[in-house]
C-alpha cells in the first residue's frame, strides 16, 4: 500500500544581467553541474531538476506556480549564485505553497587567491546574494530551511536530503485522511482534539464510520483469500502453540486474516491512509483486531488505538517521511507502560495491547494467542517480538485548545536486563534523553500523551522542521534539556505560538 512516489525537487538560481551575459552563461552552467552531482551523489532520496536561472519577478512568479501545480514537486532549492535583489522575490515568495531551502553555498569550494579579480568577485557572491536573499523572508516572516556548507561535502548533501523526507512529509500531510472505528476511549483526553482545526493546520480529512460497516466487508471475504492469507502467516512467522489445541489456534489466526483483508479493502475503497480501532466498541468482531492491525501497519498504514486519531495521522507520515531509506529499523504506533527505576538501568517498557508494528522487530516474529480482557472477545492472534536497539524518536502531537504542540524526545532503545515470558505483546525499552528523570519530568511538563508515533529513522530536526513549516508549536527533549529552562521555554511558547 505504501506506494514510493517519484517526487522531484526543482533547483532555482538566483541571479541578475547586471554582470553581462557571460556571467549568467556560467552561472547556468555552474548550477548544472551542481544538480547533476547532487544527483549522482547517492545522499538525496529524490530527484533534482535544474531549472533556469531566475532574474526576474516574473520569471520567479511563474517558476513558484508552476512548481505549486505540479504534482511532483514537493519543494524548491534555493541558491543565489550572484546578487539578487530580493525585492524581485517578494510575490513569488508569498505565492509559493511547496516547503523551501535555501542552500547557502558557492560554486567554489577555495578563493583561487593568485588569479582572483573583479570579475570573479562578481560572478561568486553567494556570500553576498545570499544574505539578501535571507532577509527577505526573516522581513515577510516566512518559513523555510536554511543549509549552509560546500554543496560536495557529504554531510551537507545528507542535511539536504533529511530536508527532503521532511518536504515530503508536508506535501503528504494533505493527503492523509483517517478513518476512525466508533469514537474516542470514554473518559480520556489526551486522545481528543479538534478534528477541523487538524485539516485546516494539516490537511487530515478525519472520518467516523460505525464499525459494523466494517464488520461487513470483513464477513464478505471469501474463505480461499482468508486461507491463502493464514498459509503467508504461517510460512512467515514462527507458530507458539504453548499447549493450546492446534486447530482452535490456526481458527483464531484465521479471524485475524479476515479482519485484515477486509479493513483494507475497506480502507482502500474509500481512499484512507490511516485507521483508528477502539477496543470498547468492536459490534460483530470476534476478536479485537491484533495481528490485522499489526500487518497494515507493516504496510504503511497509519495507526491509533482508542480513538487516537492524532497519532494515527502522525504514524502515516512518518512512515512516508522514510520510504525507501535505506537500511530503515522501522516506523510504528507506540505506548509507555512501565517503568524500570532500578539506578542506572533506568527505562520505559514500551508495548500495547497488541498493535505494535513489525518493522521495528529484532530477529524473529511469532504469532501468540493469549486472552484478552478488554473487549470482550475471544483470545486475539497477535505477532509477538521484541523492537531493535539503538537510537531513536518518540513523538507526540497534542490539543492544548489554542494550538497544536508537538513533542519530541530523543530516546535510546536498549534490550531488557532479563526476557518477560509471560507478557504475551512486542515490546520496545527505551531510556528517554537525557535521563529517565528528567525525560519523563519534561514529557509530562509539556503535556505528552500516552502514544507515541516512534521511528528510528527520523531525526529530532526533521520532526521540527516538519512542524516548522505546518506552523505549529515543537519542544525538544535532549541531551541538553534543563527543567527550568524547558519551563521557561513552554511558557515563551505559550504566547508566540497564541492564536
Amino acid at each position: 500500500m505504501l506506494e514510493q512516489k517519484k517526487y522531484q525537487f526543482w533547483f532555482c538560481t538566483g541571479s541578475q544581467d547586471l554582470y553581462g551575459d557571460e556571467c549568467l552563461a556560467h552561472v547556468a552552467e555552474h548550477s548544472k553541474i551542481m544538480v547533476e552531482a547532487l544527483n549522482k551523489s547517492g545522499n538525496l532520496p529524490y530527484e533534482v531538476v535544474w531549472k533556469p536561472t531566475m532574474i526576474t519577478n516574473e520569471v520567479i512568479r511563474k517558476t513558484f506556480n508552476e512548481a505549486n501545480i505540479d504534482e511532483r514537486c514537493a519543494g524548491v532549492i534555493t541558491w543565489m549564485h550572484t546578487f539578487s535583489p530580493a525585492k524581485s522575490w517578494i510575490l513569488g515568495l508569498q505565492e509559493l505553497r511547496k516547503p523551501l531551502l535555501h542552500l547557502h553555498t558557492q560554486f567554489n569550494r577555495e578563493i583561487p587567491y593568485d588569479t582572483i579579480d573583479m570579475d570573479f568577485m562578481n560572478e561568486n557572491q553567494a556570500a553576498h546574494g545570499d544574505r539578501e536573499y535571507g532577509h527577505i523572508f526573516s522581513r515577510l516572516n516566512m518559513e523555510r530551511k536554511v543549509v549552509a556548507g560546500y554543496w560536495e561535502d557529504p554531510e551537507v548533501q545528507k542535511e539536504v536530503g533529511a530536508w527532503m523526507r521532511t518536504a515530503v512529509g508536508v506535501i503528504e500531510s494533505s493527503h492523509v485522511r483517517v478513518m476512525r472505528v466508533a469514537d474516542n476511549m470514554r473518559n480520556v483526553a489526551v486522545t481528543e482534539g479538534d478534528k477541523v482545526e487538524a485539516q485546516i493546520k494539516f490537511g487530515w480529512e478525519v472520518d467516523t464510520y460505525p464499525i459494523n460497516e466494517v464488520v461487513e466487508e470483513v464477513n464478505a471475504v471469501s474463505q480461499a483469500d482468508i486461507d491463502a492469507l493464514v498459509e503467508e502467516y504461517y510460512s512467515k512467522y514462527d507458530i507458539l502453540l504453548e499447549g493450546r489445541d492446534e486447530k482452535e489456534f490456526r481458527q483464531h489466526v484465521a479471524v485475524q486474516a479476515g479482519i485484515e483483508i477486509g479493513f483494507e479493502r475497506f480502507l482502500e475503497e474509500r481512499n484512507y491512509q490511516a485507521i483508528v480501532t477502539h477496543f470498547g466498541d468492536l459490534g460483530g468482531l470476534k476478536q479485537l483486531p491484533g495481528l490485522a492491525m499489526q500487518r497494515l501497519m507493516e504496510k504503511g498504514y497509519g495507526f491509533g488505538a482508542e480513538g487516537d486519531w492524532k497519532t494515527a495521522a502522525m504514524v502515516r507520515i512518518m512512515k512516508i517521511m522514510t520510504q525507501g531509506k535505506k537500511d530503515a529499523k522501522g516506523t510504528s504506533f507506540m505506548e509507555d507502560y512501565t517503568y524500570n527505576l532500578v539506578p542506572g538501568k533506568e527505562g520505559v517498557l514500551e508495548a500495547h495491547m497488541l498493535e505494535v508494528c513489525p518493522t521495528i522487530a529484532d530477529g524473529k516474529i511469532a504469532i501468540k494467542e493469549q486472552p484478552l480482557s478488554m473487549g470482550d472477545r475471544e483470545d486475539p492472534a497477535r505477532l509477538v517480538f521484541t523492537a531493535k536497539t539503538g537510537p531513536a524518536i518518540a513523538t507526540s502531537l497534542i490539543d492544548l485548545g489554542d494550538r497544536f504542540r508537538l513533542i519530541i524526545n530523543e530516546v535510546e532503545c536498549k534490550k531488557t536486563e532479563k526476557p518477560m515470558p509471560k507478557l504475551p505483546v512486542a515490546t520496545a525499552f527505551w531510556t528517554p534523553q537525557p535521563n529517565l528523570k528528567v525525560g519523563t519530568e519534561a514529557w509530562i511538563l509539556a503535556g505528552g500523551a500516552h502514544h507515541t508515533a516512534f521511528s528510528y529513522d527520523l531525526s529530532a530536526q526533521q520532526m521540527g522542521d516538519w512542524a516548522a513549516q505546518m506552523g505549529i508549536e515543537a519542544v525538544y527533549i535532549d541531551k541538553d534539556t534543563n527543567i527550568r529552562q524547558f519551563k521557561n521555554e513552554l511558557n515563551w511558547n505559550s504566547v508566540f505560538y497564541r492564536k
